[in-house]
């Protein structure tokens, strides 16, 4: 037997089974994460030190203090308010031309790809609601049909 399968032999017979949680009952309900316990008590006892530091910074003309400041004060939005013209998509031949609108509108720059990627899953969203209610009808169409025929 070579010493690779002796090894292999022995760390499986240590290895944790699988399914079976090594502490079953899990952490304590209110129990804190020590790092964040530690950070709360440095800015309780030196966060406005801190604040004071930065902002006296900021004051000199250090910039990467400035950014710190706007940043919490005004922080970057990650989302903006997007304006494209799409038909009204009331049925399901409506939502191809809304497509064919959000390509155009992508292709042409008016839109970054990302943003024309939300607006298509809204545009899918309108798909699924509208195949839903399509067959929902339906359903109640044979319902109907079949309560007439008994």
């Amino acid at each position: 037997m070579s010493v690779t399968a002796k090894t292999g032999k022995k760390q499986n017979a240590h290895r944790f089974q699988k399914g079976v949680s090594g502490n079953p009952r899990g952490r304590r309900a209110g129990s804190r994460n020590k790092a964040t316990m530690l950070l709360e008590k440095i800015m309780a006892d030196d966060g406005e030190g801190v604040v004071n530091a930065v902002l006296e910074a900021a004051k000199g003309g250090d910039m990467q203090a400035a950014r710190i400041i706007l940043d919490r004060i005004c922080p970057p939005r990650k989302e903006r308010p997007i304006s494209c013209k799409l038909p009204k998509l009331e049925d399901t031949s409506d939502l191809v031309a809304g497509i064919s609108a959000l390509i155009g509108a992508v292709a042409n720059g008016e839109l970054t790809p990302g943003e024309g990627q939300a607006l298509a899953s809204l545009i899918e969203a309108q798909r699924r609601t509208l195949e839903t209610e399509d067959i929902e009808q339906r359903l109640i169409a044979l319902e109907a049909d079949r309560s007439v025929n008994r």
